[in-house]
C-alpha cells in the first residue's frame, strides 16, 4: 500500500535515505530514521548503489484541462456572480457554470463533469430556500410560543 504523503514529500524521504546510506548507516537505522519499512530501505539502497533513480514516478492518467492558475481565475469568476457573466438567474447551475468555463477558457466539460469539478475547488451546490414574501416571522414566532404548547398532545404517563 502507498504511504500518505504527496510525491515530493516521498521523493525527499528516499533522498534522505541515499544521504544515510552514503554515512553506511544500516538498513535498520535508515527505515527508523526516515519512518519506512526495511524492505523499502533495501529497494532504495539497491536502486541507490545501481545509480537507479529514486525519483516520484509521473501521476498516470490525463493532464488536467485547467491548471492550477485557471482553477484559481475560476473560483474568482464564480465569486463575481451571475450577473456579472451576463446570466439572468440568481446562482449558478452546472450548465452555466460550463457555459462559462467555455467562454472563460475555452475548455469544454462533460456536463457531468462540472459538479465534480466545482467540489474539488470547494464549490457545494445550494438550493435556495423558498418561502412566501407574505411571511410574517413575529407572527410565526408568537403562535409557537402561545398557541402550539395549548394545542401539542402531552406524553402519555404509565400507570
Amino acid at each position: 500500500m502507498r504511504p500518505t504523503g504527496s510525491p515530493e514529500t516521498l521523493e525527499g524521504r528516499r533522498i534522505i535515505a541515499a544521504r544515510l546510506f552514503e554515512r553506511d548507516m544500516s538498513l535498520t537505522e535508515v527505515a527508523a530514521i526516515v519512518g519506512s519499512s526495511v524492505s523499502s530501505a533495501y529497494r532504495w539502497r539497491q536502486a541507490w548503489k545501481h545509480g537507479g533513480l529514486l525519483r516520484s514516478k509521473p501521476h498516470p492518467g490525463r493532464t488536467p484541462k485547467l491548471s492550477a492558475h485557471q482553477r484559481t481565475e475560476l473560483v474568482a469568476a464564480l465569486a463575481r456572480g451571475t450577473r456579472c457573466w451576463g446570466y439572468a438567474p440568481d446562482g449558478w447551475t452546472g450548465p452555466l457554470v460550463r457555459d462559462m468555463i467555455q467562454r472563460l477558457f475555452g475548455v469544454e466539460f462533460h456536463p457531468e463533469y462540472v459538479p465534480r469539478l466545482l467540489h474539488q475547488i470547494g464549490w457545494s451546490a445550494q438550493k435556495p430556500e423558498r418561502r412566501a414574501r407574505e411571511r410574517d416571522e413575529r407572527a410565526i414566532a408568537r403562535w409557537r410560543r402561545d398557541e402550539w404548547p395549548r394545542l401539542k398532545k402531552e406524553p402519555r404517563t404509565s400507570s
